[in-house]
């Protein structure tokens, strides 16, 4: 049985209040759950010491059974000290496409003559003569 250590919401409409709960992975989000070991209350000003109410000591018992926090918990056990969370980091997210990359050489390549030596000026095609 893999065990999560999640958010369940409760609250009104547009007024979110979580329950920290241990549950099942194969249990539904609001659904059946083993231990409630906190709660949270994102509507609450960040600095307010109510917004996360966790019991550290069950928190951690649970991890050393093998519990696997979501990430908005490992977020929160992170601000707690209780347990580290790497942060993410994909550079390739922020690369722009290839057509924005096509765009960029073109603009930097046009900007640039004027810092390059010109090339030599092509000599011009003689003009035509009307026949008589």
């Amino acid at each position: 049985m893999s065990l999560k250590i999640r958010l369940a919401r409760g609250g009104a409409k547009k007024h979110p209040f979580y329950r920290v709960v241990v549950a099942d992975a194969r249990m539904p989000r609001d659904g059946r759950f083993i231990e409630k070991i906190g709660t949270f209350d994102p509507v609450k000003p960040k600095e307010d010491a109510s917004r996360l109410v966790l019991d550290v000591e069950k928190a951690k018992a649970w991890l050393a059974k093998g519990a696997q926090p979501t990430d908005r918990v490992l977020r929160l056990l992170d601000g707690l000290g209780v347990r580290k969370r790497e942060p993410r980091n994909n550079p390739q997210k922020a690369l722009p496409r290839k057509k924005a990359q096509e765009r960029a050489a073109a603009a930097a390549k046009a900007t640039s003559p004027a810092e390059a030596p010109a090339a030599p000026a092509a000599p011009a095609a003689p003009a035509e003569t009307p026949a008589a």
